[in-house]
């Protein structure tokens, strides 16, 4: 089992920034890949970036390409997501998840999500 804690989200005028925290703990492999995921009200959870954990290779929407950066600590402990430039249609709850599979842009393919932490821009 994996436990997934994300911390971080807030208000935030357009134009700022934030970063996005989520603590792994249990069991926690050097193969697994990370991912932060994203829903705004009435619309499906959508992919925003993942991170490999053993190479720290690095995937991005095409809407956080530029402006949000995914990072991981060292001791698999933790993963970040900088978002800056932010935007009204960032708005969303931002939920932390890890998959052991490849498979990197599909939420189906993730067996391990955290509760979330809203994200709200204001214009």
């Amino acid at each position: 089992q994996v436990q997934l804690v994300e911390s971080g989200g807030g208000l935030v005028q357009a134009g700022g920034s934030l970063r996005l925290s989520c603590a792994a703990s249990g069991r926690t492999s050097n193969s697994y890949t990370m991912g932060w995921f994203r829903q705004a009200p009435g619309k499906e959870r959508e992919f925003v970036a993942a991170i490999r954990w053993s190479s720290g290779i690095t995937y991005y929407a095409d809407s956080a390409k530029g402006r949000f950066t995914i990072s991981r600590a060292n001791a698999r402990s933790a993963v970040y997501l900088q978002m800056n430039s932010l935007k009204p249609e960032d708005t969303a709850v931002y939920y932390c998840a890890a998959t052991p599979g490849q498979s990197v842009f599909r939420r189906d393919e993730y067996d391990y999500w955290g509760q979330g932490t809203q994200v709200t821009v204001s214009s």
